[in-house]
């Protein structure tokens, strides 16, 4: 009876813990050669466990297909990032080529494109530009082997102050030597001007077919640059000389060439203010303009005072044969009184002196009262030290533009 009350107890212990394992406890009593009990529990908790899941998948507040629909996407994911990655590692190496190769061509394309485009847009430009006409005339006198040129008038020439006017002047000369050149006068504030005017150019016949002559219309500016509003270019072996020419050419944009070189000269300058005396000393020049046929020059310094535009005194070097780089070391002494030194200026003109016609200009410069830039600085630092030598080199400049800024009042 105790034997069946611990059965029962422990039947009923079994029957509380694990209520499912209870017919199957009753079954294992009649199979005595059952495989170990180990064995039979890890069944029990597999099947335990598999109910569990299932159990609590039935109770979840998401439907069924929706968590399927979950696990497509994920693998989906998953399987995108595994083929990129594959493309990566191993496309990597063939496509640059073919880019550079497709980016190469579509330069070249667009390069192609947008010459042409600006082909067209010069193009257009050029027959929009409108910058007036010249008439002029051309005769040659076969007696005394001169050309002679006559600058007429001008129409419709493109304004180039802010005012919507110009004040107009012609500048001719032969290419290529530009030995010679002549300027008309200034008409002022006049879009069509009349000039009227000729020039001569002595030259032989049998050089003149080599030459070319360039009419150029500038607009004068007081205090800058003078500006060219435009040219004309006329091959003489294009024309016929044998009888008198006359006619009107519309005037062509002139290139804008580089400021001509002409050279460079040291001058010194010295001041004594107790004795009133300035003396100048002309020490040599460098890399002068080629002004004779030989490739060479005679050059020799012209020295002017002056004050208010009357000349007080002048003076000029020996002139130093065929060469560009001349050394003179000539120094001029001028008396002028200390309370006149700052309204006095110094004009220095390099010739090229010519036995049989005139001697021509080949560059200018100036200092004292409205110098600006190198001029100024050395006038300066010559009145801040007073009796002692001051050296400096000058560039030269045109001398129509040296002319202008000596007579323009300083600003």
């Amino acid at each position: 009876a105790g034997m069946k009350l611990r059965t029962v107890a422990g039947g009923q212990m079994a029957a509380e813990v694990l209520e499912p394992e209870h017919e199957e406890g009753t079954e294992s009593s009649h199979h005595e050669n059952s495989p170990p009990e180990l064995t039979h529990h890890q069944g029990h908790n597999y099947e335990h466990i598999r109910d569990k899941f299932l159990n609590e998948i039935t109770h979840l507040p998401i439907p069924m297909w929706a968590v399927g629909g979950i696990v497509v996407v994920v693998l989906v994911l998953v399987a995108c990032v595994i083929i990129c990655m594959i493309k990566k590692c191993f496309g990597k190496k063939k496509k640059p080529k073919k880019v550079r190769e497709s980016k190469t061509g579509r330069r070249k394309k667009r390069k192609d494109d947008e010459g042409e485009t600006g082909e067209k847009v010069r193009d257009e430009e050029k027959e929009q530009e409108k910058l007036g006409k010249l008439e002029f005339s051309l005769d040659y006198n076969f007696t005394d082997t001169q050309l002679i040129v006559g600058i007429l008038q001008a129409q419709d020439l493109a304004a180039m102050d802010m005012g919507g006017t110009s004040d107009p002047y012609v500048k001719l000369f032969l290419l290529p030597d530009k030995k010679k050149k002549f300027e008309t006068k200034v008409q002022r504030k006049n879009l069509c001007p009349v000039f009227n005017e000729t020039f001569i150019f002595k030259i032989p016949y049998s050089e003149l077919g080599g030459k070319t002559l360039v009419l150029q219309v500038f607009d004068f500016d007081r205090f800058s640059k003078h500006d060219m509003i435009g040219e004309i270019k006329i091959p003489m072996n294009s024309v016929d000389l044998g009888q008198p020419l006359q006619q009107w050419r519309d005037l062509e944009s002139g290139e804008k060439e580089e400021q001509e070189k002409l050279g460079d000269i040291c001058i010194s300058l010295r001041y004594v203010p107790t004795a009133g005396k300035l003396t100048v000393n002309i020490m040599e020049a460098k890399n002068l303009k080629k002004m004779d046929v030989g490739g060479l020059s005679d050059p020799y310094v012209k020295i002017i005072l002056q004050q208010n535009g009357k000349r007080i005194k002048k003076k000029k070097t020996t002139v130093k044969k065929n060469t560009l780089n001349p050394y003179f070391n000539e120094s001029f002494s001028f008396d002028v009184p200390f309370e006149q030194i700052q309204k006095v200026q110094v004009v220095i003109t390099v010739f090229d002196y010519d036995k049989l016609g005139s001697n021509d200009p080949i560059g200018k410069t100036f200092m004292g009262y409205g110098a600006t830039g190198v001029g100024l600085r050395h006038w300066s630092d010559m009145l801040a030290n007073p009796r002692r030598p001051v050296a400096q080199w000058h560039t030269l400049l045109p001398e129509e533009e040296v002319d202008a800024a000596v007579k323009a009042k300083p600003r």
